[in-house]
């Protein structure tokens, strides 16, 4: 029995990669076949590698527009997520905070409320209350940087709060008898030490922004147009383009997968961090 338990492991890993791979081998599968063969019987092999589609998004300039708009939202708002829930982590780990379990809790409603409940009140605050004359947060991208924080902030707060937490106060307390400052304290003492869970928070809020659809759709015309929005204009009233759909979704993959793939042994550390304590 126990000789066989690693190869049934072995199995079991097979078969959960498999299930998790394939819709991505289908979906490149879809994007290199040309529009008549997605309507022919379908293959899951590929008999034909048609690489227009790819060549075709890659030469648009607007999708080129939108990409660098989503990288830079999602990197802005990552950035600014993961700094905001760091000083917040530290605030209610450090000081006595009065009610400080409900003020994370409230903190953390704002993430389970669906995101269409805010879609009206938000319109209304960017096409009206902030828009006097020049300025605006209605399609720019530091509008939609500030909007996703709503929705990341909380998340970030609730990832990154067990790291702050695990860090003994102990630390704290030599480095401000050796004479140092706060600001020196969150610096040189728990910034290198909670590098771990920054990189998580950090990953995890920038895939989150980077995947969002409805907020963008709605808030953004043209100037701040992400590409997750980009997509649905390939659905039109004479059809959908499923080859360019399938070629700019497996595009949108490479840059999250480059970056999990550069921050993976953070990433593990990071969400194991504080998870026992002596």
């Amino acid at each position: 029995m126990r000789q066989s338990r690693p190869f049934v492991s072995i199995l079991l890993w097979i078969a959960l990669s498999f299930l998790t791979l394939f819709p991505i081998y289908w979906l490149f599968v879809i994007s290199v076949k040309p529009a008549v063969d997605l309507f022919t019987t379908p293959s899951v092999f590929l008999d034909t590698v048609f690489w227009d589609n790819y060549a075709n998004v890659l030469g648009n300039e607007t999708l080129r527009r939108y990409m660098i708009n989503s990288i830079i939202i999602s990197s802005g708002n990552a950035v600014l997520c993961t700094t905001l829930a760091f000083m917040a982590c530290y605030a209610l780990s450090r000081y006595d905070l009065g009610g400080k379990e409900n003020i994370f809790f409230w903190t953390i409603t704002n993430r389970m409320a669906p995101a269409a409940v805010f879609l009206l009140p938000f319109f209304l605050l960017f096409t009206q209350v902030f828009a006097i004359g020049d300025f605006k947060l209605y399609d720019t991208r530091i509008g939609m940087i500030l909007l996703y924080c709503t929705f990341n902030l909380p998340f970030a707060i609730w990832t990154l709060r067990p790291t702050i937490d695990g860090l003994p106060k102990e630390l704290d307390e030599a480095a401000t008898v050796d004479g140092a400052s706060t600001w020196q304290v969150i610096r040189e003492v728990i910034f290198p030490l909670a590098r771990p869970g920054l990189s998580v928070t950090l990953i995890l809020t920038w895939v989150f922004a980077w995947n969002e659809f409805l907020l963008a759709a709605t808030l953004t015309s043209f100037n701040a147009r992400t590409i997750t929005t980009g997509l649905s204009e390939y659905v039109t009233t004479t059809g959908t383009e499923w080859g360019t759909m399938a070629s700019i979704a497996i595009i949108t993959l490479i840059p999250a997968l480059v970056v999990f793939a550069v921050v993976q042994r953070h990433i593990v550390a990071g969400l194991t961090f504080g998870a026992v304590k002596e």
